[in-house]
């Protein structure tokens, strides 16, 4: 790995267990305090957030994030860089290491992020790389879930009350499953054949000590849940595959009859955005057990954490 600005070695968060079970309670801990009492440690630095895909919640709580740290937020839309088009990744990396204090990056490829980083730190470049989100991790979003967690039940009180994953076993899942297991919160995970968690996916998990049920029965991962949590069935790039995974999909809504087979006072998340009538109903992510806009908030305050750790402006 780089060589940091001080001793340490450079912070880049990939995948969230990159960070270790030390490092995210040390960014959630950044992230419940007042921001007014964090280290401007981005203070007149630049951050870098390049976006290949779009997004609304990634941008907004990024860009307000730097702000609240005393940094600028650069945007830049994957055709003004051109990953492996007009420049390689490794390229890109290390220009905009020339600018910025931080280089966080939405990409199509996972393997651009790694590249990324691999780049930076052959060249002893002490830039953090950030993941915001990858075909196989989202561990911004796995982040603020944590988040919103503790806040509706407690340090101790989430760690009693598995959160049970319905739908694809995706890259919100895997670093949902990652994260959880890593400060105890046990997990569940239904999905239908040939969308469910790999072996590979299962250990890693289990690797953390993480209570993990994998299943293709929502009502059995339903059952006793603490937290009911989807993801949209289709995402973007997966437009072909439409007409197959709702016909593969279907029987695993999120609705009114499946949550009332958690305890009375679960909570059902979604990262947004939701489609209603597909992996959710309407009547639940509307509903009086939703804290989606909750979570879409702790998007920005677990933002802020991550980026206060990655840049060592706080201890906890």
């Amino acid at each position: 790995m780089g060589t940091d600005r001080g001793s340490r070695a450079t912070r880049h968060m990939l995948e969230v267990d990159d960070l270790g079970p030390d490092g995210v309670e040390a960014v959630l801990g950044l992230a419940e305090r007042d921001p007014a009492g964090l280290p401007r440690s981005l203070e007149g630095a630049g951050v870098a957030l390049v976006f290949e895909k779009p997004s609304a919640r990634t941008r907004n709580s990024s860009e307000m994030a730097t702000v609240a740290l005393g940094g600028h937020p650069v945007y830049i839309q994957g055709a003004e860089v051109g990953i492996d088009v007009r420049e390689t990744a490794e390229d890109v990396a290390r220009t905009l290491a020339c600018f910025h204090r931080v280089l966080c990056a939405r990409v199509i490829d996972h393997r651009t992020l790694v590249r990324m980083r691999d780049a930076l730190d052959g060249a002893g470049v002490p830039v953090p790389v950030v993941n915001l989100l990858s075909d196989r991790a989202h561990p911004c979003q796995a982040l603020a879930d944590l988040l919103t967690l503790r806040q509706r039940f407690g340090v101790d009180g989430a760690r009693h009350r598995p959160v049970a994953f319905i739908g694809d076993a995706n890259n919100v899942w895997r670093s949902l499953a990652l994260a959880a297991s890593m400060v105890g919160i046990p997990t569940r995970v239904a999905s239908p054949d040939g969308y469910g968690p790999t072996d590979a996916d299962v250990a890693r998990v289990r690797a953390f000590g993480g209570d993990l049920l994998v299943t293709d029965d929502p009502a059995e991962a339903a059952d006793g849940a603490g937290a009911l949590y989807t993801d949209v069935w289709v995402s973007m790039g997966q437009e072909a595959e439409r007409a197959a995974r709702l016909s593969a999909f279907a029987g695993f809504c999120v609705d009114e009859a499946l949550l009332a087979r958690a305890v009375p006072d679960a909570v059902v998340l979604h990262c947004l955005p939701a489609h209603r009538g597909e992996e959710i109903s309407a009547g639940v992510v509307d509903g009086a057990s939703s804290v989606v806009w909750q979570q879409a908030a702790n998007r920005m305050h677990a933002m802020r954490g991550l980026l206060a750790w990655v840049t060592g402006g706080g201890a906890v």
